[in-house]
């Protein structure tokens, strides 16, 4: 079973059309899943990734995942407008796109999915797999 709920204060993406981007990921990776994709603002971004990863700074997103008692993942994910609108803008691509590409990653990681960090992210075999779901989904 799939599930996705979607809130926060102000959504930069429509509720429907995030749920197909994270629908369109768990299908893809033949999971069953209870995801929620927060949005989240400057502030609350920057205690939240204080509070779980030692960094008092806002980041772009964040994800966090258990199991429930079927084996079913639930997962967390968080995104800031805030940061993904500077990150579109240095990379000169649609805020839209960039939002997307953020409910991707935060998805892949809650199923488990990883990067390494630094210049080989880019490189890895989860951006290439996140790449070809905003293709896809976009």
């Amino acid at each position: 079973m799939r599930e996705v709920v979607v809130s926060g204060r102000r959504l930069p993406l429509s509720s429907a059309l995030v749920r197909r981007v994270v629908e369109g990921v768990l299908v893809g990776e033949r999971r069953p899943a209870l995801v929620s994709v927060t949005f989240l603002g400057r502030d609350a971004m920057r205690r939240l990734n204080a509070t779980h990863r030692g960094k008092d700074q806002p980041t772009d997103v964040l994800a966090f995942a258990l199991t429930d008692g079927t084996g079913r993942t639930v997962g967390d994910v968080y995104v800031c407008p805030w940061v993904a609108a500077r990150e579109a803008k240095a990379r000169g691509v649609p805020l839209r796109e960039e939002l997307i590409r953020l409910v991707i990653h935060g998805t892949l990681h809650a199923l488990g999915r990883t990067h390494p960090e630094g210049p080989a992210r880019t490189r890895s075999a989860m951006w290439r797999r996140q790449e070809r779901y905003v293709g896809a989904l976009a």
